[in-house]
């Protein structure tokens, strides 16, 4: 990479300077010890003899002293083996991190109530995200030097050892100048990264340089040469200490208490903001189950929780709207795709620019390193296939039902009164088809009689094997009196069935129930229309809602009352929030000719899909006044002149309500003596039309609510729910793991937007996979995160990580032993390099792909803080206490620490004071520029 010159390269020179200076004058300071007060490998001179105790687990070597030859060749095994626990450890500590991740994610539901009385359901995160970073997420991240630490002193009859302290300090070393100098240099050029917590950093930061300077004061100042009980345990009550200081800062408490404090969602699912300001008139209270676990929330002395709702919503619903927008985008720019893929780079898009966390980070880097490819491409192409799986499975299982069904093909049937009969359809749809069903059918009065308006009808019907459809009829009675639309029921019971193996007939109905039943609809409901009347012509309901994505919209126009003769009507759009022109419809007008004993049209309207997450807006169809074609205008082709409309009020009951209805019947003037003369058939028909005119009915203009597209919708919904990381690391079975294990995949690469086409593993993925399978199949037997929300994962993970690292100490002893060099040196140079290299390029991912520098270098100086509480102070509390006992002191010789912590400190001011000073406006940020 190329990089212009400017102020970055400056601070990362200086600190990789700085960390060199450290650790040279660290090892020369262990070098000046004398070699008595060293408990473990003594090697007096480095070209001396070489005296090897005996590891925690591994024994010695023998022959102590061995030729030349022979250590070059004990110092490559125990190298290479060395290298080969780390590889191990990077491995476990990822599903470590994986289980971690799954903790910290961890929601509770809360109830919103507002001012109105209406509740709504919201969730919030368990966890704070500064203690998390400061507990698990230092925890993990630094598990092998505090283990290390703890189990050198429990494995060495509780004495004090070098390999632990020496890590600790060596990776503390190297996490705050070597880490944080990459982190600044490999931002690209012209973006820059901010600490977004800088408070938090502030604390962090002092009790990282303050835990280096309380070993001074324990070692050389309070108690020279011994650690007292009170010590090591102040040491490690440090931490929780260290842990409150850093949450009070984040959460503003002290001072900032008398400050009101507002809340609001943020746009990262399960996070809520804080910010200051007045207080409200109005307020919404939250209620809660048992006691609130969540700290971001505030709970005032009223036992109330407040957030400000609609901004809740507003953000709530921002990062649907932007899931919605990235779907609109990538549909416009791979039109092929289907929808499968476009699902995939969605979900990949979205997780890419959520904030993460450090364990994430830590996670994405140890799987590049060993082959196991991106885990963000993995995990969208493995959600969008689940997603047509599933789909395919529940289709198979409706048409897999054991229990035949039957029922009528729909709910609702219509007829004319002068159709004859009306048809009615009965389905049998699932169970074993080589059976016989019967089932009964019988007719029922409505506002429809039996013998005056239809035929009573009732009857078996037998459905033989592999039939799956019947018919039945109903006969309808004509006459010419006027009359509402009615209505009769048909009702289908008593389900029997014979099977092949019953020689007794038909099964009783005990056992017809596991066989067969009725189905949903059972009743069937027939609507008689009267056709002795022009019709009353009205939209089905007053609003209609119609999703974006419909395309062509079709509104049925209904002829009801009647439906003789031959009318048109009229009918147009007009504009409401929703505009016409092709922005959000087409306009549309024009007129519906109803034929004679036609009693439905429709009418088709083009419905604009701008594919919004969101969608609310009107237009409305309006129909007008109905006109009867006379039969001189099918003659004559078009209307008589001097036609005028004969506006006579009808009277009829519609929905409840009596009143003159409008009408536009034309009539002929007697003038017109050359029309032909209508035939008496004619004038009949004439003479009824007239006494039923074509009239509007209740609802003459129709509200159409354009929606936002429910299957867009739901489809950003499930995305929404699918882009949480801990989905993403975590995993539910033993099958995904050892199936993960196996599988090569491909690395990081430059186009990402693209990450529905596979990319195929590069050489060096093939490498890192087969150097790494061992480890990757033995982990793999680890539990998956879903069990017990990832605690049992993280117990084994921390017992397999306490292992290897029991391993790395003995071989990391040997090592030294063999060359010459003591455990001090050994930890510094090796140990606590191998321990951090994961680390370091976690930071190097975060520094790249976040947008702030937080989880990059921000958690450097929590987990140097935290390594000195935990890993020194619980080992050092342990063997205080064993001592103390026992009537003995704990000794642990101060050497040149005084040195290396004053060196240390002076360094690490100057590091923190360069990062600040980089947060000018010339610069802009901490890291890039």
């Amino acid at each position: 990479m190329s990089r212009a010159t400017h102020p970055p390269t400056f601070p990362v020179s200086f600190q990789l300077l700085s960390v060199m200076l450290v650790l040279l004058f660290h090892a020369h300071g262990i070098h000046a010890e004398s070699p008595s007060e060293l408990p473990v490998n003594d090697t007096e001179e480095c070209t001396g003899s070489y005296i090897c105790k005996k590891g925690v687990i591994l024994p010695i070597w023998e022959p102590q002293d061995p030729s030349f030859g022979d250590k070059i060749a004990r110092a490559t095994v125990y190298f290479v083996a060395m290298v080969y626990m780390f590889l191990g450890v990077s491995i476990i500590a990822d599903r470590f991190m994986s289980s971690i991740e799954v903790i910290t994610s961890q929601e509770r539901e809360i109830t919103i109530k507002k001012p109105n009385g209406e509740t709504s359901k919201t969730t919030v995160r368990i966890w704070n995200e500064t203690v998390s970073n400061l507990t698990l997420m230092a925890l993990g991240s630094s598990a092998p030097e505090i283990l290390l630490s703890v189990i050198e002193v429990c494995g060495h009859g509780f004495t004090a050892g070098d390999l632990g302290p020496s890590t600790i300090v060596g990776s503390a070393a190297f996490n705050m100048f070597v880490i944080i100098a990459i982190c600044v240099y490999v931002v690209p050029d012209g973006e820059i990264r901010k600490i977004k917590h800088l408070r938090v950093f502030f604390v962090t930061a002092a009790w990282s340089i303050f835990a280096y300077t309380w070993l001074y004061i324990i070692l050389s100042v309070s108690s020279p040469g011994i650690v007292e009980v009170w010590e090591g345990l102040l040491t490690f009550f440090f931490f929780p200490i260290c842990v409150v200081f850093a949450w009070i800062a984040d959460r503003r408490l002290l001072f900032y208490k008398y400050v009101y404090k507002k809340y609001r969602a943020g746009k990262q699912r399960g996070m809520i903001i804080e910010h200051e300001g007045d207080r409200p008139s109005s307020k919404a209270d939250i209620e809660m189950d048992g006691k609130v676990a969540n700290s971001h929330v505030e709970n005032f002395l009223d036992g109330t929780l407040v957030l400000e709702v609609d901004e809740k919503d507003q953000d709530d619903e921002e990062a649907r709207r932007e899931m919605a927008r990235i779907l609109k985008e990538l549909k416009q720019k791979h039109p092929d795709k289907e929808i499968e893929q476009l699902i995939e780079l969605a979900n990949y898009q979205v997780l890419s620019q959520q904030q993460k966390s450090r364990a994430f980070y830590r996670i994405q880097a140890t799987r590049l390193m060993t082959g196991a490819g991106n885990i963000l491409k993995r995990h969208a192409a493995d959600q969008a296939r689940k997603a047509v799986s599933m789909h395919e499975v529940n289709n198979e299982a409706a048409e897999n039902d054991p229990i035949s069904k039957l029922y009528f093909e729909q709910g609702t049937y219509q007829c004319l009164e002068n159709c004859g009969t009306v048809a009615l359809t009965i389905i049998r749809r699932g169970g074993d088809l080589t059976n016989t069903v019967y089932v009964d059918f019988r007719t029922e009065d409505g506002t429809a009689n039996a013998g005056s308006d239809y035929e009573f009808t009732e009857g078996t019907v037998i459905f033989k094997p592999g039939e799956t459809q019947k018919e039945i009829r109903v006969g309808i009675i004509d006459d010419d009196i006027f009359e509402e639309d009615e209505n009769f029921l048909v009702h289908l019971s008593n389900v029997r069935v014979t099977t092949e193996a019953s020689d007794e007939g038909i099964l009783e109905a005990s056992r017809v129930s596991t066989l067969a039943c009725l189905g949903s609809p059972s009743t069937a409901t027939v609507t008689i229309f009267d056709d002795d009347h022009a019709g009353i012509f009205t939209f089905e309901e007053p609003v209609t809602h119609v999703s974006e994505s419909v395309g062509i919209m079709e509104v049925k126009v209904l002829r009801t009352s009647g439906a003789r003769g031959n009318v048109i009507v009229p009918y147009k759009t007009i504009e409401g929030s929703a505009k016409g022109g092709g922005e959000d419809f087409e306009d549309t007008c024009g007129e519906l000719e109803f034929q004679n004993d036609e009693i439905v049209k429709t009418i088709s309207i083009k419905v604009i899909d701008d594919e919004e997450y969101e969608k609310n807006k009107t237009f409305y169809l309006e129909i007008g006044e109905p006109r009867l074609v006379e039969m001189s205008e099918k003659k004559g082709g078009g209307r008589a002149p001097g036609m005028s409309p004969a506006c006579k009020p009808v009277f009829r009951k519609v929905q409840a309500r009596d009143h003159p209805l409008p009408c536009t019947v034309v009539t002929i003037q007697e003038e017109n003596e050359e029309k032909q003369p209508l035939t008496s058939k004619e004038e009949e028909e004439r003479r009824i039309a007239e006494m039923g005119r074509p009239v509007l009915g209740e609802h003459t203009k129709l509200e159409v609510i354009i929606e936002e597209s429910y299957e867009f919708k739901n489809t950003v919904d499930k995305l929404i729910k699918k882009t949480n990381l801990a989905l993403v690391v975590g995993t539910n079975s033993w099958r995904e793991q050892f199936i993960e294990a196996i599988t090569v995949s491909a690395g990081e690469d430059d186009d990402d937007d693209e990450c529905g086409e596979e990319k195929l593993p590069s050489c060096f993925d093939y490498v890192m996979h087969f150097l790494t399978v061992f480890w990757k199949v033995l982990f793999a037997f680890v539990p998956p995160t879903d069990y017990w929300n990832g605690w049992a994962c993280f117990v084994v993970s921390i017992l397999m990580i306490g292992l290897l690292t029991a391993f790395i100490g003995d071989l990391a002893s040997h090592f030294g032993c063999t060359i010459g060099l003591k455990d001090s040196v050994t930890a510094v140079v090796f140990v606590a390099l191998g321990t951090s290299v994961p680390d370091t390029f976690a930071s190097k991912v975060a520094a790249t792909q976040d947008q702030y520098a937080d989880a990059s270098i921000g958690n450097v100086t929590g987990s140097n803080a935290v390594n000195v509480f935990l890993g020194i102070g619980v080992a050092w509390s342990i063997a205080a206490i064993y001592h103390a006992a026992h009537g003995q002191a704990f000794q642990v010789s101060p050497g040149t620490l005084a040195f290396s912590v004053t060196l240390f400190t002076i360094f690490a001011f100057i590091s923190v004071g360069v990062l600040l000073y980089r947060r000018r406006p010339e610069i802009g940020g901490e890291l890039g520029g």
